[in-house]
């Protein structure tokens, strides 16, 4: 029996990543800009780990499995660069001490986050789950 599923492994770093996400949010909107930086670069980071794993070792995997480059891969890969960019004006922000651009820049980020991770977790997550023939393997490449 399969004791975890790229779908459980992968949803378990979404809410990690907006834990951390919340966390920086909050303490910009109270004023609090050494701890919201700080849990902001932290966020960026895992986000960019989060992506990279996807990029680097998921989606691969998958696409050589399946065939498949041109579908879910590739838009979820557009996607990443959406939120990468946002994720740069955030930083630009954050050296002028901008809350208002912050904040307003990380309800934008949060929507798109929250639809890219819908789409993941209800649709291609189970594909890849279905399709690869040692998901817990690809869990261990991803954890290294």
């Amino acid at each position: 029996m399969l004791t975890s599923t790229i779908n459980v492994f992968m949803a378990a770093h979404h809410k990690e990543c907006d834990e951390l996400f919340v966390i920086a949010e909050a303490s910009v909107a109270n004023g609090d800009w050494n701890k919201g930086i700080t849990q902001w670069q932290e966020f960026s980071a895992e986000l960019e780990e989060h992506f990279l794993r996807e990029e680097n070792i998921l989606f691969p995997e998958f696409e050589a499995q399946t065939g498949s480059v041109g579908g879910p891969t590739q838009m979820m890969r557009i996607e990443h660069e959406q939120m990468r960019a946002l994720v740069n004006e955030i930083n630009k922000s954050t050296v002028d001490k901008d809350s208002d651009q912050f904040l307003g820049l990380c309800e934008t980020l949060m929507m798109t986050m929250q639809q890219h991770n819908m789409k993941e977790e209800q649709m291609l997550y189970p594909m890849i789950d279905h399709s690869m023939p040692d998901v817990a393997a690809l869990i261990d490449k991803m954890n290294q």
